[in-house]
């Protein structure tokens, strides 16, 4: 089955897809052995990963070639984050294309102005509405998978207000979006206005410490959101377990105190597969 088919199997269940965000193999891996039905592969994260904040710093072809790394190493879904399609609306149509080549299930398309920055951060500007409608047109148009899932993202909430975003979220819809995805709402009021007003299916991005408040996911379910991504929370957990065992390191000269925060040596090679690789060698050995 295609990853987008089963993505949209998932969206029609009884409950969210609950997709924390990943950004490298390894944490994509560590997603699904979690038993978490989806991957979002967060670009924020992959952004940081590199050693650069989320300013749209990176170009399309280093985040396929990540997006694809993700992709070969788990069986569920990617959600993958387009940012603006890397431009105007012919490049959103050869960033599909790349996308799809990658093997998403699925990608959010946002209305910001190129390039980009972090939908938490402050000082936003976004395209005219009209342009997004057209580069959700061009982007249906350009796709090849039918089932590949568009979800439209506004950060119109901080730039335009309430209602203009609901316009813009009915209008990107409209174009032929499958999910609408209003960012950074700010209060437990405006998600459950956006829910009432916005009768489709809906993305909300949920992460401690952000500008939208937390929500149990059963709640979102109820309130019409199909999918739940949590991009930022596991990279923040490693680099706060990858501060405290350097310090360890400095301070005393190894990490044996660090030790039970720890997986083992053994545990580190069952995720990677590495007894399955090895037997696949031997099955080709000469």
């Amino acid at each position: 089955m295609k990853a987008s088919t089963r993505l949209r199997q998932l969206m029609a269940g009884s409950g969210p897809v609950v997709a924390p965000g990943g950004y490298d193999g390894i944490s994509a891996k560590m997603i699904e052995r979690a038993g978490f039905p989806a991957v979002y592969a967060s670009g924020g994260a992959i952004a940081r990963s590199t050693g650069v904040p989320d300013l749209g710093l990176m170009s399309m072809a280093e985040i396929t070639d990540r997006l694809a790394t993700m992709v070969d190493a788990v069986t569920v879904p990617v959600i993958a984050d387009a940012d603006t399609g890397y431009g105007n609306a012919l490049n959103a149509q050869h960033m599909v294309r790349a996308f799809e080549r990658a093997g998403v299930a699925g990608f959010h398309l946002e209305d910001q102005t190129f390039p980009k920055r972090c939908g938490h951060y402050d000082d936003k500007s976004i395209v005219p509405m009209r342009e997004m409608v057209q580069k959700i047109r061009a982007v249906k148009d350009a796709a090849t998978d039918t089932d590949l899932v568009l979800i439209a993202r506004t950060d119109g909430l901080a730039v335009e207000g309430f209602e203009s975003t609901i316009e813009r979220s009915h209008a990107y819809m409209e174009a032929g979006a499958d999910v609408i995805f209003v960012e950074a709402p700010t209060s437990v009021e405006q998600i459950e206005k956006i829910a009432a007003l916005l009768p489709y299916p809906k993305l909300i991005n949920m992460f401690a410490g952000g500008k939208t408040p937390l929500i149990p996911s059963e709640r979102l379910g109820e309130l019409g959101y199909a999918i739940v991504i949590i991009p930022s929370d596991l990279q923040r957990a490693a680099l706060f377990a990858m501060e405290q065992t350097l310090a360890a390191i400095r301070r005393d000269g190894d990490s044996r105190v660090m030790q039970d925060r720890m997986v083992s040596f053994a545990e580190r090679e069952a995720i990677i597969g590495t007894s399955d690789w090895l037997d696949r060698d031997r099955i080709y050995a000469v």
